[in-house]
């Protein structure tokens, strides 16, 4: 999903929460909004370690062409993973819900990651793309071993 989707759809869904539950702090809120399009960063990451170019602007570029490149495999029948996504990895989203325990403004971004992930996970099987995504970090490493 693009980011602008995100930005939009969690623009909404914080609007919603404020909406159910006006006691919610500004600052809990701005952390949902946050958490649920920031989580991409690591995108981001994974297009500067391929390109070795800091420019936003050149990652969008990049995901653009893996888009392409993803699907005229899939018109083909490949069915590859992409790159790895850490911060999108069930491990990932445990251990922000964990720290969730330890200090509440987790449990703000836990929510807002918990969104972002969900929007993914019905864009990815809406779009028949489960597959490209690797959702646990230990089955990566094993892998990668």
């Amino acid at each position: 999903m693009l980011p602008k989707w995100h930005i939009l759809l969690g623009g909404l869904f914080t609007a919603i929460i404020w909406f159910f539950a006006p006691e919610t702090s500004p600052i809990y809120l701005t952390l949902i909004f946050l958490s649920s399009f920031l989580i991409d960063f690591d995108h981001y990451l994974n297009s500067f370690i391929k390109n070795k170019k800091l420019s936003l602007p050149h990652a969008l570029k990049y995901y653009e062409e893996l888009n392409k490149e993803d699907e005229r495999n899939y018109k083909r029948g490949i069915k590859k993973k992409r790159n790895f996504e850490i911060f999108h990895t069930i491990e990932f989203h445990i251990l922000i819900a964990i720290l969730g325990f330890l200090w509440i403004a987790f449990f703000y971004i836990f929510i807002g990651m918990v969104f972002h992930s969900l929007l993914d996970l019905a864009w990815l099987l809406y779009k028949d793309r489960f597959y490209r995504r690797e959702y646990f970090l230990f089955s990566w490493l094993r892998e990668k071993s």
